[in-house]
């Protein structure tokens, strides 16, 4: 008989023996959890077919089992990204992606929540390996004109030399490893990590923040081409948008000034969301002399919120399961699908949706989950409930994301 069993039936007879004894089986869960964390990772059966992942939990439960689960998580990482950080080429998806990093400020006291990282992607595209290899170089340098107060510079080079080197699906598992190792393992805080890049860096910058806004604290996009994208993700996070006003190639400076319209439309309709910094520098060409170097402290002013009131959602052709407290069914998104929902307090409203099937994540931060929740779209009620917790959701949203602020114990799906 497992641990997980026996305790549970010990609660039962308790309970039948005397009903003022209440023996949980919340307990015996985390207790059993407690054990499965204490086999070696490749003797754990999969945690979603274990008992005690399907118990109901309470709050401090709740909050037990994700301090276990990410105290586990965290060993796993710094064990299995070392030498990978060490070595300064991160590895995801069958590809490598070498970087170069330059600290800042740690002649000052660490911060509280840990350090910021700033991500900052080259230019070049197109072109021989040996041309993309010089624009790294250059990058890495530019770390000294930049310049943050504090925190982590990264370099990342492009693992590819297509013209679409940092917006191809192998990026997004790749800066997600680089995150997720950094936190761990240089002490970075998830909740001020900064995307940057120019040119081709740029155009980077440009699909990667709406993608994956919720991984990111701000953005800064310097002399880059959108392609398809579309600024309608960007809604928690703040972007700063710079060209040369000569800056003609592709565009790039009637785009910008496209790109400012848009902002202003949807700040318009939702004054709550969009903050943007957008800067046409007048008389500048393609390279800017390191006048987009103002993003750097607007950047810097801005900390990530995980769990919004508000998400915009739109898929890119890189598609994302999840994306803050909103996710689809595996398998089910699609290129352009977007949807729009809030929560006000514990009621939450689906504004648009065009996926079929909806799942809300939730946890203690983002709601009373000991009350029940309602979610609505328009006058038309989808759920009406209270949402048990449980260890399997706390697991499974753990894997996928690797942040500690986006593991959720319970979830609602709907068809909107």
């Amino acid at each position: 008989m497992s641990l997980f069993k026996a305790v549970l039936l010990s609660a039962c007879l308790a309970r039948l023996a005397s009903p003022a004894i209440h023996a949980a089986p919340p307990d015996a869960a985390v207790a059993a959890l407690d054990d499965w964390l204490r086999k070696p990772a490749a003797q754990r059966p999969a945690i979603g077919s274990q008992d005690f992942a399907k118990v109901p939990l309470t709050k401090e439960h709740a909050r037990r089992a994700a301090d276990a689960l990410w105290k586990d998580h965290v060993e796993s990482v710094r064990a299995s990204t070392r030498a990978e950080w060490e070595g300064r080429e991160i590895k995801a998806v069958g590809r490598s992606m070498k970087f170069e990093t330059v600290w800042f400020g740690t002649n000052q006291p660490s911060p509280s929540g840990g350090w910021p990282l700033f991500i900052s992607m080259h230019g070049g595209g197109g072109a021989p390996a040996r041309v993309n290899d010089s624009q790294w170089r250059n990058q890495v340098r530019l770390a000294q004109s930049y310049a943050p107060k504090q925190g982590l510079y990264v370099a990342p080079r492009a693992p590819t030399d297509t013209w679409n080197l940092w917006h191809e699906g192998h990026i997004d598992p790749l800066f997600a490893r680089l995150i997720e190792s950094a936190v761990v393992l240089a002490n970075v805080s998830p909740d001020r990590v900064y995307l940057m890049g120019y040119s081709a860096g740029g155009d980077g910058v440009y699909q990667l923040a709406p993608r994956m806004a919720d991984w990111f604290a701000a953005a800064a996009m310097s002399a880059g081409h959108p392609n398809e994208t579309q600024p309608f993700g960007l809604r928690n996070l703040p972007f700063a948008l710079q060209v040369g006003g000569d800056d003609s190639a592709y565009n790039r400076n009637r785009i910008a000034s496209d790109w400012a319209g848009k902002f202003q439309q949807l700040r318009e309709a939702d004054p709550g969301g969009y903050a943007s910094l957008v800067k046409v520098h007048a008389g500048k060409p393609h390279w800017m002399g390191m006048a987009d170097r103002i993003a750097i402290p607007w950047m810097e002013s801005h900390v990530r919120n995980p769990l919004p009131d508000r998400v915009a959602w739109r898929q890119d052709d890189v598609l994302h399961e999840q994306f803050y407290w909103l996710a689809v069914p595996g398998g089910s998104a699609k290129a352009g699908q977007e949807v729009l929902a809030e929560r006000k307090g514990q009621s939450f409203q689906i504004l648009r949706s065009e996926p079929p099937v909806l799942v809300l994540r939730l946890n203690d931060e983002l709601a009373d989950l000991d009350k029940p929740i309602e979610v609505a779209a328009g006058p038309r009620s989808l759920f009406k409930g209270v949402v048990p917790r449980t260890i399997g959701l706390l697991a499974q949203t753990l894997a996928a994301r690797g942040d500690r602020r986006l593991m959720f114990a319970s979830e609602v799906e709907v068809r909107p």
